[in-house]
C-alpha cells in the first residue's frame, strides 16, 4: 500500500546514516529524521489528532516543515500547508474551511495569531516552528519532539486522505484539493519514470514548500533517500551560494526564479558546476528566458513539468533532450507522463483533432479525490472519469502538448480568440521587458480589448507605441495590445510564482 510512512521507513532502511536534510547549520540523517517524525506524531496524537484530523502548517521553508510533511500522516492526520504570503483574513478562511484545530506556525507569521485566534476558536493547539522561546500560549517544537516518546505509524495510506492543498486562487476563490497517499506517491513514480534522478542527488528546496510542486520534490527526495537542502526563501545570492557550498545537483525553480537568476551578477560569481538538473513549472516559461538559461548554464539538464494541484501535480514532462535552442518543441509542455492519459476536448466533451485548441483533460492514479466539501464543483471538474483542468491547449500529431491559456483568461476580442501566452511570449522577447502579463479588459465595441501590463528592466526605456510596433511585426493585428500599462513595481504573484491576472484586471477596471 502506498503511504508516506512507508516511504520514510524505506529511506531509513536503504540510507539510514545518509544525510536527509540540511537547513543552515542543522543536519539530520534519515534515521534521525524518522525518530523526530515519530516523536512529533506522538505529540500530535497526545493532543487529540486522530485519523483524518487536519493539521495546518504556516511558515517559510525549513527542515521542521519537511518533518511535518511526514509526521502529520504518521499520526493519522491530514496535512494542510498554508500559503505563507496570505493576509491574516485569508489564512483564517483556509483554516476555517479545513477545520484544522492544530497549527504549526513560524516566527514570521506570529503577528497573525491574534486575528486567527479571534476568528477561529476551534484552533486549540499552536506549535512554534521557530528557534527561540515560544511566545505565550504556544508549544515549542523542539520541546515537543524531545519530551514525547515515538509512536508507531498509524497505518493510513492508499486512498486515505494525506493532504489538503488549497489552489492558488489565480482565477477565483481558493479550493481545497484532496490528495491521497496514492495520488502523491504515484506521481513521484510517474515523474521519476519520465525524468530519472540519481539516488545520490542533493536537492535544493527554494520554491515554497506549501505548494504542490515542492511537496512533490520533497517526496522525490524521500523516495530516493537523497539529501534535501532547504532555504527559507528565494534570492539569487542565497541560491548561488548554497548550490556552490552544498554541491547541489538538482533544483526546482519557477520561471520567475530562473529569470531572476539569469539577470543576477551572482550567477557568474559562484561555482555552479555541481548543478546537473533544473525542474521548472507552475507557470509558462518565456522562450527568451529558457533560451538564456540554456546558454548560461550549458551543463544543466532542464526539465519542464506541467500540471496542477489537482493532479498531484505532474501531467506532462518535457525532458532534457528537447531543451535545445531553436527546437520548436521547446514551446510545448512535453508529452504525457507515464501512467497519465491526456485528451484535449471541445465544449461538448468530444476529443479535438491534433492542432485544435480545446480544454486539456487528463486521467490517471494521480488525479485528486475531489475538492474539500465542494461536491458539485468536484463533479463538474471530474466528469466522465476525466480531470477537466481549465487550461486551454492542443496536442500535436506526436502527442506533444501546447498550452495556450487558462480558459478563464482567454480574451475574446471582436469575435476572435486571443491567447495571452502567445502575446506574452512576443512581449517577453523585447530586450527592455523584465515582466509582462496580457489580460482582457472590457471594451464597448470589441467586448474585450487586449491589454499588456509590463515592467521594464532597470535603466531600459520603452513606450506603449514602440511595444505595439514590436508586437505588430510578429502578431496579427487583433492580437496586438490596444492598451499598455508600464509599471515600476513587480507584477503581483501567487505563492507559486504565477502572475495574479485577476488582481491586475481588478486594479485596471477601477
Amino acid at each position: 500500500m502506498f503511504s508516506l510512512g512507508m516511504t520514510l521507513r524505506r529511506a531509513v532502511q536503504v540510507n539510514g546514516s545518509g544525510l536527509a536534510t540540511v537547513f543552515g547549520q542543522r543536519r539530520r540523517t534519515w534515521a534521525e529524521l524518522q525518530e523526530r517524525v515519530a516523536r512529533l506524531a506522538g505529540a500530535l496524537a497526545t493532543r487529540g489528532v486522530n485519523a483524518g484530523d487536519r493539521v495546518a502548517v504556516l511558515g517559510l521553508n525549513s527542515d521542521r516543515v519537511y518533518e511535518a510533511l511526514f509526521a502529520v500522516p504518521w499520526a493519522g492526520g491530514v496535512l494542510v500547508p498554508v500559503n505563507s504570503r496570505l493576509a491574516a483574513v485569508e489564512v483564517a478562511a483556509w483554516l476555517g474551511d479545513s477545520g484544522a484545530r492544530v497549527l504549526l506556525v513560524g516566527d514570521e507569521h506570529l503577528p497573525l495569531l491574534s486575528t486567527l485566534r479571534a476568528a477561529l476558536p476551534q484552533l486549540t493547539t499552536l506549535v512554534h516552528l521557530g528557534d527561540g522561546p515560544p511566545p505565550g500560549g504556544l508549544l515549542g517544537y523542539e520541546a515537543l519532539v524531545a519530551s514525547q516518546a515515538p509512536i508507531e505509524d498509524q497505518g493510513r495510506g492508499g486512498d486515505d486522505l494525506a493532504a489538503l492543498l488549497f489552489t492558488g486562487g489565480t482565477t477565483g476563490r481558493s479550493k481545497g484539493v484532496m490528495l491521497s497517499h496514492r495520488n502523491l506517491l504515484v506521481n513521484v513514480l510517474q515523474f521519476l519514470a519520465a525524468a530519472p534522478v540519481p539516488a545520490d542527488s542533493r536537492l535544493l528546496h527554494v520554491a515554497p514548500m506549501f505548494h504542490i510542486a515542492d511537496v512533490l520534490f520533497c517526496l522525490v527526495g524521500a523516495s530516493l533517500a537523497a539529501t534535501n537542502v532547504i532555504l527559507p526563501g528565494f534570492s539569487p545570492a542565497a541560491v548561488c551560494t548554497t548550490i556552490a557550498r552544498e554541491r547541489v545537483s538538482h533544483a526546482l525553480l519557477v520561471p520567475t526564479m530562473v529569470a531572476a537568476l539569469l539577470h543576477s551578477p551572482e550567477l557568474a560569481g559562484h561555482d555552479l558546476s555541481s548543478l546537473r538538473s533544473v525542474l521548472y513549472g507552475a507557470s509558462p516559461m518565456p522562450e527568451a528566458v529558457i533560451a538564456g538559461a540554456l546558454e548560461l548554464l550549458p551543463q544543466v539538464a532542464f526539465v519542464q513539468g506541467y500540471g496542477q494541484t489537482e493532479s498531484a501535480p505532474i501531467l506532462s514532462v518535457l525532458p532534457p533532450a528537447e531543451h535545445r535552442p531553436g527546437n520548436p518543441r521547446l514551446r510545448s509542455a512535453g508529452r504525457a507522463a507515464p501512467g497519465v492519459e491526456l485528451s484535449v476536448r471541445d465544449e461538448a466533451g468530444r476529443p479535438c483533432a491534433p492542432g485544435v485548441v480545446g480544454e486539456i483533460c487528463a486521467r490517471g492514479e494521480n488525479v485528486m479525490l475531489g475538492y474539500w466539501e465542494l461536491p458539485e464543483l468536484s463533479a463538474e471538474t471530474l466528469r466522465d472519469g476525466w480531470l477537466h483542468t481549465g487550461d486551454g491547449g492542443y496536442l500535436d500529431e506526436h502527442g506533444y502538448l501546447y498550452l495556450v491559456d487558462r480558459i478563464k483568461d482567454m480574451i475574446v476580442s471582436g469575435g476572435e480568440n486571443v491567447y495571452s501566452i502567445e502575446v506574452e511570449q512576443v512581449i517577453h522577447a523585447h530586450p527592455a521587458v523584465a515582466e509582462c502579463a496580457v489580460i482582457g479588459l472590457p471594451h464597448d465595441e470589441l467586448v474585450e480589448q487586449v491589454h499588456a501590463v509590463v515592467r521594464l528592466r532597470p535603466g531600459a526605456s520603452l513606450d506603449a507605441e514602440a511595444l505595439r510596433e514590436h508586437c505588430r511585426q510578429q502578431l496579427a493585428g487583433f492580437k496586438c495590445p490596444r492598451g499598455v500599462t508600464i509599471r515600476s513595481e513587480p507584477l503581483p504573484l501567487s505563492g507559486a510564482g504565477k502572475v495574479l491576472k485577476r488582481q491586475l484586471r481588478d486594479e485596471l477596471r477601477r
